[in-house]
């Protein structure tokens, strides 16, 4: 897979290139240290995954990362930050990027950088613990009517958002275990998702709309 680096810090997109570059699946196509160069890179070499920094001088990872998306909607973009920051969070997740992942944690980024490429989301340990937390501040169903969705599936997927599991949704809601899953794989296949993860990201992404 073609990778592209983004990183304002030399050091850090250096030593990226020779971790990521220790693997035969991957091939850095090209490196940048700025938003704009993100757009221009991303323009000429429309690589598999792009994997950016989020705070940068001049433009920023997440301006350059909606400039990206508004061309390219199927673009794959990773953020690498060691901003734990729920504002950079709920931006990132409303941009639609495939994942955001701590610096601090370098062996979780090859990784990181294959699930994105197989089609998956990834979030870091410390992102997903905090996501619970921030949707429980603002949540709005009601942008889920275009989907045609049930009051009960709504309650499900608010409630799989949260982090409960079946047995949990199911004692929540007075049903059975087989009676959630089965909600669930209609959800899902509503949705077009693949996953748990994925529902929850769907239904953070529309919050604060």
């Amino acid at each position: 897979m073609n990778i592209v680096i983004v990183d304002d810090d030399n050091l850090v997109s250096l030593s990226l290139k020779t971790i990521l570059e220790a693997s035969p699946d991957v091939t850095i196509a090209g490196m940048g240290c700025c938003g704009a160069e993100a757009v221009t890179l991303y323009d000429t070499i429309q690589p598999d995954i792009l994997l950016m920094d989020i705070q940068m001088k001049g433009m920023s990872g997440l301006e350059a990362g909606a400039k990206i998306l508004e061309k390219y909607p199927d673009a794959k973009i990773l953020l690498l930050t060691t901003f734990n920051d729920d504002e950079y969070i709920i931006k990132a997740l409303h941009l639609g990027v495939k994942g955001y992942i701590l610096k601090q944690n370098f062996t979780s980024i090859l990784p990181a950088l294959l699930a994105v490429y197989n089609g998956q989301t990834v979030f870091g340990d410390a992102v997903i613990e905090k996501i619970p937390n921030l949707m429980r501040q603002s949540t709005n169903p009601d942008v889920f009517k275009q989907y045609h969705l049930t009051q009960k599936e709504l309650d499900i997927i608010e409630r799989v958002a949260n982090g409960r599991n079946n047995k949990e949704i199911a004692h929540d809601l007075f049903l059975s275990e087989g009676t959630v899953r089965n909600y669930l794989s209609t959800i899902l296949e509503k949705l077009e998702l693949r996953d748990r993860t994925q529902l929850a990201v769907f239904y953070y992404r529309r919050l604060r709309r």
